[in-house]
């Protein structure tokens, strides 16, 4: 019924009060609906009886006006109390600036690194995102730190929160909002790290750059699913929105000014970096820039793994 990771100091509270409005409203849902069946079993219809007729129980009346008030009046202020935690971030925040666009995230840090579809953050320390949108309404969701916000086109909105030592590791951010064709392949990776990992990932690309360097095209491909290539780019042939990266290494392509060009690293980098400068013919001008949000050691490996996919 609820992610079972418990990944943030909001998470145990926020389920709390989940689970109590839950279970108060199975016992109300038995109860109202338990008495309304035994009153018809009870008060049947037999021949010859009569119910007498019954004006209002003052006792009664005020029972059930006063309890529920009572009730609904605890649970506001309870939630209230929730909604401003959540609403106003500490000062000393770590602030993180999140982007939604069709079809993918980006995170850029205060010392200027920038990240696609992946994100990291250290254990233990309080963390408040700035979200934007660059195109449609989109919504902010990870399940196992019980955050969620909507990303308003024209406007920014902010969520925080604090990864606690039962978040260490990897937990999957989505897109809870429809935001088009490719919103089911809207997800990003947050990764919760020690302090050591974190101030590793800020300088390198973290520990698993390590693991792939000497394979390249390994690396490329991992790359390929974080970055939302995938949603544009097939890798087996197919059609999608943008060119397959089957067999292109090495052909001549036709441009959408009539020109060709040779797929090698230059196209590929200026592909990447500048994606307007040459439109391949038959595709829409939709794919976004990623100045600044890849890594050489990224970028190396996307090539790598084009050049490999003969």
């Amino acid at each position: 019924m609820l992610p079972v990771n418990q990944g943030s100091d909001f998470a145990s509270e926020v389920d709390f009060i989940y689970m109590t409005l839950f279970w108060g409203s199975v016992v109300f849902f038995v109860g109202i609906v338990g008495a309304a069946a035994y009153f018809s079993w009870r008060y049947r219809y037999k021949a010859g009886r009569s119910t007498p007729h019954q004006t209002h129980n003052t006792t009664l009346e005020i029972v059930w006006t006063v309890i529920p008030t009572l009730i609904i009046v605890v649970i506001f202020f309870w939630g209230v109390n929730g909604y401003m935690k959540f609403a106003v971030p500490p000062g000393e925040a770590l602030e993180v600036q999140v982007v939604g666009k069709q079809w993918l995230w980006t995170f850029e840090y205060p010392d200027g690194t920038r990240s696609v579809n992946e994100l990291h953050v250290p254990v233990n320390k309080n963390i408040r995102f700035v979200m934007s949108s660059e195109d449609v309404l989109h919504d902010f969701y990870v399940p196992d730190m019980r955050i969620k916000r909507d990303i308003i086109p024209g406007r920014y909105t902010q969520i925080w929160f604090r990864a606690n030592e039962k978040g260490l590791g990897e937990h999957v951010t989505t897109c809870a909002e429809y935001c088009g064709k490719g919103h089911s392949d809207m997800h990003a990776k947050l990764f919760v790290d020690t302090s050591a990992d974190y101030d590793k990932w800020m300088a390198t690309g973290g520990t698993e750059w390590e693991d792939y360097k000497t394979h390249m095209e390994d690396w490329g491909k991992i790359q390929w699913d974080r970055k939302g290539c995938s949603t544009c780019h097939s890798v087996d042939g197919s059609a999608s929105k943008g060119p397959t990266w089957k067999g292109i290494w090495g052909t001549m392509v036709k441009l959408t000014d009539g020109k060709s060009v040779l797929v090698d690293e230059a196209y590929l980098r200026e592909s990447m970096m500048l994606p307007q400068a040459k439109i391949v013919a038959g595709f829409d001008p939709i794919m976004p820039t990623f100045q600044g949000l890849l890594r050489e050691n990224e970028i190396n490996g996307l090539v790598a793994y084009i050049k490999a996919l003969k």
